[in-house]
């Protein structure tokens, strides 16, 4: 069975009724999983940062590193798959505060709300969320039941 790995700053997309997509070790970046049903299409997002303009030749080179331009990245490979607008599920895990105690940069909620941001541009939203705290995550989509798992060291894993 296919497993398509989504790293840092990369996105995916596929269209089909086997195989897996994983993304793994999400301390303060944000996975990004969105289903189109009608069209069987999913994709996932890893981003790490909320803005793009703070580095905007590499946002070039690597759209998926930041929330505004992986989120319009992710949304045109769906369409390469069909997606025509209309109703996307959207599901979000990561954000958490890792080795920021202080909430100094607070990047990972700094990555939620910019993501957030993004999704309501394009008339999104999320119906479920993993996000904040303090611990990393992995996420697993399983393609044949549209299952999204995530997964923490010493804690287990969820369905979200």
């Amino acid at each position: 069975m296919e497993i398509v790995y989504v790293g840092v700053g990369e996105y995916a997309t596929t269209q089909g009724e086997t195989g897996f997509m994983k993304t793994l070790a999400l301390g303060s970046c944000v996975a990004v999983i969105v289903l189109d049903p009608d069209h069987r299409c999913l994709g996932l997002l890893h981003v790490a940062l909320p803005d793009s303009t703070i580095n905007q030749k590499r946002a070039l080179e690597r759209p998926g590193m930041f929330a505004d331009t992986g989120i319009a990245k992710l949304l045109e490979s769906l369409e390469a798959h069909g997606y025509e607008g209309g109703q996307l599920t959207v599901k979000l895990a990561g954000g958490a505060s890792i080795m920021d105690p202080n909430h100094t940069f607070d990047i990972g909620n700094r990555n939620v709300l910019a993501i957030r941001k993004c999704l309501w541009k394009h008339k999104l939203g999320s119906i479920a969320e993993d996000v904040g705290g303090n611990i990393s995550r992995s996420v697993s989509i399983d393609l044949g039941g549209r299952t999204v798992v995530v997964s923490s060291p010493g804690r287990g894993e969820w369905v979200l």
